[in-house]
């Protein structure tokens, strides 16, 4: 006998004793002595009414069980001072009742003249709904502790205290991937259980078959792999705004067991591989204290030009352009003089934003502001060119001897 029929067994004994212990002395089981006080004792003996009458007994203790859960968890959560304990109450109420209603519906099928077959199918069914009920109500708890977690952490890491949190922004994901791994598995088993699946000799081969996935899996176990490196290094977390060498730049919204995803200013979501992104030179634009950074936008104006002059001008400009820094020391614009070109004197305009995402817009409204200020205020804008002087006195086609050039 495997393992799920000896479970099986052992719940019907359990529910066989715990009926005959609450049977009175006249012999009449507890079902029989409820049918009676409601007025149903004549249909007591009814196979099909007895059956409804359990189920119907399940449904009225689920809707209890889930007020009681509401007032009573609802209450303990109150009290404490995190959050994530009341959402995970609230993800929990369900699956209590909704497991109440299942064991009652379980406990209606015992004296139903089914066969073995369909005995046997509706129970596996109703098995496999309870585990996956349970596996989406551990899913979703395990993640609110899990960023509950982290958000203290993270709160923690401006006094200096989170190093010895294991659970902390950097390592949110890998803990995640951890979480959701050991559930899945465990409802997987819980699933063969359930359909009396021999576990034995799956567990047997899982060794010869973890080899054969193992080369026929190689670059998904190079995902996986290199995500845990990425979250073990950390060259970047969820939330950072990165640039891939590329080109293609974004913030990062989720680090997964396979790939890291990314949303880019245009709404587009990119999804790259966790062995791609390990490879590759990468661009953290929110590394650092902050995610401040500096712009450079060049500009030139021809030679004659008043320096100062035209520093002034370009610098007054930029600082009235929204999104640029300008009250903050050490972050304020400045306009340095860079090089004598060619043709013409040329500068930088450097300015700080608060956000990578602001590149784009503040580049436009700075280099507008530059543009127009110099040109409306006389200065001559320079572009390359150049001068071809022709000279007199050449030989003549023929050669000096008027002989053909060869």
């Amino acid at each position: 006998m495997d393992e799920a029929s000896t479970a099986e067994l052992t719940a019907e004994a359990a529910v066989e004793a715990a009926v005959a212990a609450a049977s009175s002395p006249s012999g009449k089981d507890p079902i029989t002595r409820l049918m009676e006080l409601v007025g149903l004792a004549e249909h007591a003996d009814r196979i099909e009414l007895r059956a409804l009458f359990i189920f119907g007994l399940a449904l009225l203790f689920a809707a209890f069980i889930d007020i009681m859960a509401r007032r009573v968890l609802g209450a303990i959560a109150a009290r404490t001072p995190f959050k994530s304990d009341d959402i995970a109450v609230q993800y929990l109420r369900r699956p209590i009742s909704q497991t109440v209603v299942l064991l009652g519906a379980w406990w209606a099928l015992a004296p139903l003249p089914l066969g073995d077959g369909p005995r046997f199918v509706v129970r596996a069914v109703l098995a496999s709904i309870g585990v996956l009920v349970w596996t989406f109500a551990f899913m979703q708890v395990g993640k609110i502790i899990l960023r509950g977690l982290s958000d203290q952490a993270r709160g923690l890491e401006a006094t200096g205290r989170a190093e010895n949190r294991l659970v902390r922004p950097r390592t949110l994901p890998l803990f995640e991937m951890a979480v959701r791994a050991l559930i899945l598995g465990s409802s997987t088993y819980g699933l063969l259980l359930a359909w009396h699946v021999d576990v034995t000799a799956w567990l047997a081969s899982a060794g010869v078959l973890g080899i054969a996935v193992g080369f026929a899996a190689q670059e998904t176990l190079s995902n996986l792999l290199a995500g845990v490196v990425i979250i073990a290094d950390a060259p970047y977390k969820l939330g950072d705004y990165l640039v891939l060498d590329t080109g293609q730049r974004g913030r990062v919204t989720d680090i997964g067991l396979r790939s890291t995803r990314m949303l880019t200013f245009d709404g587009v979501e990119i999804i790259v591989p966790n062995s791609v992104m390990v490879k590759a030179t990468i661009i953290n634009e929110s590394g650092g204290k902050d995610e401040r950074e500096r712009l450079t936008i060049n500009a030139s104006v021809a030679y004659g030009t008043d320096v100062e002059g035209a520093r002034r001008t370009m610098l007054e400009a930029a600082r009235g352009c929204e999104g640029v820094i300008d009250d903050e020391a050490g972050v304020r614009p400045e306009v340095q003089f860079r090089a004598m070109g060619e043709s013409s004197l040329d500068f930088a305009v450097l300015v700080w934003i608060r956000r990578p995402e602001h590149r784009w817009d503040v580049l436009d409204r700075v280099t507008t502001a530059v543009y127009t200020a110099l040109t409306q205020n006389g200065y001559e804008i320079p572009f390359p060119q150049r001068d071809l002087h022709i000279k007199s006195g050449l030989p003549p086609a023929g050669g000096p001897k008027g002989q053909p050039r060869r």
